[in-house]
This record gives C-alpha cells, structure tokens and sequence, in this order.
C-alpha cells in the first residue's frame, strides 16, 4: 500500500451495494487510495460470489437482497449524514437509492442508471420507458428537488464516466492539433461550440476487448470479462443513440421519444442484435455492438447548441462495442435462444492469459480525420495495477474511485452526470490504472470497403452520415 496517493480523509461509513465485477475490483483501491478502515464499510450483496475476497479485507459483508419492499427499512436505519452509497449493483433502482441517499445526507456513485429487477424486460413498459432515456429522464428529474443536496454522481464507470473526459481532452487535442485558437471551455455551451468549430459530426465510444482465457467459452455458457447480468440487461434494451442535427431521416425502424430533452432516438429492436462499423487504432475496422449506454444519450445533450428553443448543432453518438470473443459466442447463442439467458455464467478473471481492452472516444468529421481518444490496457499491467482486476474491470473501477474522490472534494452539489465533473481531476485519479493513454489521428470512414461485392443502399453525399444502420 506503501507509495500510492491517499486522497481523502473519510470519517464516515461506506455501504458498497452489490459486490461483482466492480464491486470486488473498486475494493482494494478504496482502502488503498482513501484514509478509511475496513470496519467502516459495509458490503450488501445478493450472491455468495466475494465472500472470501471481504474476508481477506476484513470487511463486513452481509447476503441481503434489496427489492423494493425492503431497501428502505434495511439502510435508512444503517445510514447517517455523511455516509457514503456506492451502487455497484445490477437490479436495483438507482432512482430510489438516489432519493433516500438525498434523504439521509449521503453521498452517491452508481456505474449506470438501474431500475429494479424487470425493468428492462417488462413488456407492459413501452419501449420507451424500457430504454436509457427513459431511466435518465426519470432519475434528472431530481434534480430541482435536491438542488443542493448531498452529491450524487450518476453513471461514472468507464462507459458510461471516464468516456466524458476522455471526450473532453481529446477536444482540446484536436483543437491545438489542428491550430484551432479557443479560450479553455468552461460552461457546456463553450464545449458544444468547441465540437462545432472542429465539425465533430459523430461520435463513437469504441472499444475492442481482445482479452482470452485458458478455457472456452461452451455450450450453455455466457462468459465476459465483466457483468454477465449487466451485459444481458443491456443487451435487451433498445438499440439507441444520441441523434444528430445534420442527420436527414430517421432509420427505418428509428424512433423519437414523447418526452424530454430529445437529444437520442431509439431503434425497434435490441441492442444485441444491432452491428454499428467503428475503428480502434490497435484493432483498426470492426463491427460492434449498438449496445445502449447513458453516454451516447448524456454526450449528445451536453453537445448541443441551441438557438432559441431548437438544436442548431448536436453530434450523432453511440457506442459500438466489440467484447472479448467468448462473448461474441455468447451473444450470437443468446440471440439462437431468442433472448434467454444461458443457464452458466462465468466471469473471466484468473483464467484470462492474454489480451487488452481498448476504449475510446472515436471522433468524426474533421477535414483531418478521425480522431481516437482512450486508454489501452492488457491484462499483464491490470494485474501489475491492482488485484481482483481484468483489463475492463480496471477502466471501470478506477473511474469509480476517481468519481468517489470528486464527490468528496465537492459535497452539496446534488445530481450530477460525468460531464459535469472537472475532467482533469477525473482522469488525474484514474490514469495511473489507465495503461497507455493516447490520442490517434486516422483516415478512416464507415465508407470504406463498402458496396465492393454487394451494392448497397448508403448515401455518399456525406461521408459522416451514419442513417442507413442496419443488422448484418
């Protein structure tokens, strides 16, 4: 422990809720990089998975489902003024937690924007109240009810969180790149403009998982490097995107929604079934995931310029998300069982041998080129870094640490979103669990290789026209 940062002197107690990928990876960098002791934390979990890791730190660790019936019984009584929630679960409600944190004078970090168990999946839900607009819209609306109530940092993992301030350098990058002369951004309008004046039309948030284990993935299995029961609960919501001003129609089976701030659009169909063409330096071409994430719809809002009442400038944005390849099995078979989960999940950790995730912000539009944005990092250097880690775990453990110290630096600001943190302080935290962090400009367009062998149906008048988004 010896030789690392402590940045925070924290008296109070942490609840951590959930204890998986994140959960058990975020752990020892809390007692590393915090002046707390084991005894001020708190795990509530639903799973047995991580009992002996807890163990090992000496922190309590209680087997307790939370539904909606029992939440507020079980932490309103535990929780004081001052205390700290880190939501690493997966089905519970980010929103209520959120509010009774607000209640209690905690503070609040979650990975993603979660509802209860179902919330994804009801098909008495519109697919509109099913997507991540919709849980977003829902969840900012506490905004005016808290305006200064203890800080809540929501959807701070790596995508959703550490992307946003990868978006922001990589702005600045190309601006003194491309000998574009501004006064350092400060206000969301400054930022928009700023992608503007560099004709950022859109934006991927790319990422290539290239980590292998020592044991394939096999019938009946879903296997990833990070939460199966994430990964699954994203991968039935709609396909959706931050949707741009200069794009000229919706897609075939493009939608908007009825509500909001109608900065995305959502498709009629999974995300796990949708295929988006992105590029990576390393990786170069390839075909993702249009896996819907909080990102895609907070970057495109906090991109836009308006006059008067109406967008004269927005970006396009999506993730398009390639995992390691026995999850690409694990999809494809998902989809064979038409959207039933496999009976077997496993988590790669230990048994991964090689391999490195690439993330990314892939900006789009620039007379230059593309330009990537992100952190590379193998396996070897993520298990150099810190224990209980992969190389996506760690991208996603040390934005949660970086989101944590924020909170602490900046109490009574309420609900916040990643972009509103300040990016040098984020990734000023995360870096050193980053790997190679590094800007790459490329000539790379969705266009090429296109209608070589088939024709198809694209619209060249604009080679940053991302309309004609298809299954392959």
């Amino acid at each position: 422990m010896t030789g690392h940062t402590k940045y925070f002197h924290f008296k109070h107690h942490l609840f951590m809720i959930g204890f998986g990928c994140v959960g058990r990876g975020v752990l020892p960098l809390i007692l590393r990089h915090l002046h707390i002791k084991p005894e001020q934390i708190t795990i509530l979990t639903a799973e047995e998975g991580g009992m002996a890791e807890a163990k090992e730190y000496g922190v309590e660790f209680l087997i307790q489902p939370l539904t909606p019936d029992n939440y507020r019984h079980i932490l309103a009584s535990r929780m004081n003024r001052g205390d700290f929630v880190v939501n690493a679960s997966v089905n519970v409600s980010s929103r209520d937690l959120v509010m009774l944190c607000q209640e209690k004078g905690a503070n609040y970090i979650d990975t993603c924007i979660e509802p209860w168990a179902g919330g994804y999946t009801d098909p008495q839900l519109s697919v509109s109240d099913r997507s991540n607009y919709g849980l977003r819209e829902q969840i900012l609306q506490l905004r005016s009810q808290y305006p200064k109530g203890p800080t809540a940092v929501l959807a701070h993992g790596a995508n959703p969180g550490l992307v946003s301030h990868f978006l922001k350098q990589a702005l600045l990058n190309m601006a003194k790149d491309t000998q574009v002369s501004i006064a350092p951004p400060q206000q969301k309008q400054d930022w928009a403009k700023l992608a503007q004046t560099l004709n950022i039309c859109a934006i991927h948030v790319s990422e290539r998982d290239t980590q292998v284990a020592h044991t394939a993935k096999e019938p009946g299995e879903f296997v990833n490097t990070w939460s199966i029961d994430g990964f699954f609960g994203e991968g039935l919501q709609p396909a959706e995107l931050g949707w741009g001003t200069h794009e000229k129609e919706l897609p075939g089976d493009g939608r908007r929604h009825s509500f909001g701030c109608d900065a995305a659009i959502y498709l009629s169909r999974p995300g796990y079934m949708t295929r988006v063409r992105s590029w990576t330096p390393l990786e170069g071409a390839y075909q993702g995931f249009l896996i819907t994430h909080n990102e895609a719809i907070s970057i495109a809002d906090f991109l836009t310029v308006t006059e008067g009442a109406k967008p004269h400038y927005r970006p396009t944005c999506h993730y398009a998300y390639h995992p390691c390849d026995d999850a690409v099995l694990s999809v494809h078979e998902l989809g064979g069982k038409n959207g039933q989960l496999q009976t077997r999940k496993r988590l790669m950790m230990d048994e991964i041998i090689k391999g490195a995730d690439e993330l990314g912000v892939l900006l789009m539009g620039h007379p230059k080129g593309v330009y990537w944005y992100g952190s590379r990092l193998s396996i070897e250097e993520a298990r150099k870094l810190a224990p209980y880690n992969n190389a996506t775990s760690l991208q996603v453990t040390s934005s949660v640490l970086a989101g944590m110290i924020w909170i602490l630096e900046n109490p009574n600001r309420g609900l916040v979103e990643p972009e509103d943190l300040d990016f040098t302080r984020a990734l000023e935290i995360a870096r050193p669990y980053l790997g190679e962090v590094i800007g790459v400009w490329g000539d790379w367009t969705p266009l090429q290789g296109r209608s070589v062998l088939f024709e198809e149906d694209v619209d060249r008048s604009d080679p940053w026209q991302f309309k004609n988004i298809r299954v392959h």
